[in-house]
């Protein structure tokens, strides 16, 4: 008896799997019935997106204390700061939820240690500075004006640079040629094998700091980077990831890269976690390379006892996603690394 449901619920599975899809994949709607019914492959992103979105609008609508959404009207008033021309009032649809957020947030004694506090008085009171005559700028401005109370940066901040959009400078340029590029780019590559050696953490936090700089949709920079050195820890996480089978005991270093839903108050950016991180990423492995440390890009697939078990571990909220994995070392010498051959540029470059 056991057998025979054992091979019926085999076959029932292999249906569901691999010829029910033909029938539901014509439209939208049908794909929709087809994972609420059969496949329950999305259910933890579906759920993840919303306890982020439901987060996000608590902090926004109950709270007014939404810090994605003040880096974001910020990004938004800089990008109407710079604009030619610019328009003599701009932003008056989010000007008020971005006054806000900001009165609710604002502590001027964090200037000395988190610089976007800096960044969203400069922005601000350049766009009361500069804003054309309107009503509802002149209150918003009364209402800024007000809560800052007389406070003057030049009191409590050492750094003068005007946090502010400005003109780069010829002589801040990189003296990077590409040739030099290219060669980074060709010398990093995926490493397994690692010297038995700790990485100092301040090489890590070098490398982080170039990552840092790369582009964000909004500037929200939705992700963070658990790095993960103590060796009864790691030895838990390294069991985790699927590709790194054979050589997790070689690993000195894990950074699971571990990207946050509830930067988002619309389904429609779901994706940009994985588009900002990945971004960021790039530069953290070739910035890495620079400091004479080696790395190694993890896949992290969406399987649900997985997932749950790194929720565990790193004690992360719904709304968390791990989005990718990383092995980090000094490099081994003798071990080999992958050719990988990369496409010819015309299998992936396309003009117009």
């Amino acid at each position: 008896m056991k057998k025979l449901l054992t091979k019926g619920y085999n076959i029932f599975v292999g249906v569901k799997d691999n010829r029910l899809p033909f029938l539901f994949v014509n439209s939208p709607v049908m794909s929709g019935i087809y994972y609420a019914l059969f496949s329950n492959k999305f259910r933890r992103e579906q759920h993840a997106v919303l306890k982020g979105k439901v987060a996000h609008l608590r902090d926004l609508r109950i709270n007014k204390a939404n810090i994605y959404t003040l880096i974001r009207n910020t990004h938004r008033l800089e990008k109407g700061l710079l604009m030619r021309p610019r328009k003599p009032v701009f932003g008056l649809d989010y000007i008020g939820e971005t006054v806000d957020a900001f009165v609710n947030i604002w502590e001027p004694n964090k200037i000395q240690t988190d610089a976007q506090y800096k960044w969203f008085y400069e922005v601000l009171e350049e766009y009361f500075t500069t804003s054309g005559p309107h009503q509802k700028v002149e209150t918003l401005k009364s209402k800024f004006k007000n809560k800052v109370n007389g406070f003057r940066l030049d009191d409590s901040c050492t750094d003068k640079m005007k946090y502010i959009p400005y003109a780069r400078q010829e002589q801040n340029k990189s003296n990077i040629t590409y040739e030099e590029f290219y060669k980074l780019t060709k010398y990093r590559r995926s490493v397994r094998w690692f010297l038995n050696k700790p990485v100092p953490r301040e090489l890590i936090d070098k490398a982080i700091l170039a990552a840092n700089q790369s582009p964000s949709a909004c500037n929200r920079q939705p992700f963070e980077y658990r790095i993960i050195d103590d060796p009864d820890l790691l030895k838990e996480v390294t069991t985790l990831p699927m590709g790194i089978r054979g050589y997790e005991h070689n690993i000195p270093m894990l950074i699971v890269v571990v990207g946050n839903l509830g930067a988002y108050f619309d389904e429609r950016d779901r994706h940009v976690i994985y588009i900002d991180a990945s971004l960021a990423n790039m530069s953290f492995m070739l910035a890495l390379e620079t400091l004479g440390v080696s790395s190694c890009s993890i896949n992290w697939p969406d399987i649900e006892h997985l997932e749950m078990q790194m929720e565990r571990i790193l004690n992360l909220d719904r709304s968390q996603r791990p989005i990718m994995c990383m092995a980090v070392g000094f490099p081994d010498p003798i071990g080999k690394v992958a050719y990988s051959e990369k496409k010819s540029i015309e299998k992936f470059r396309k003009y117009n």
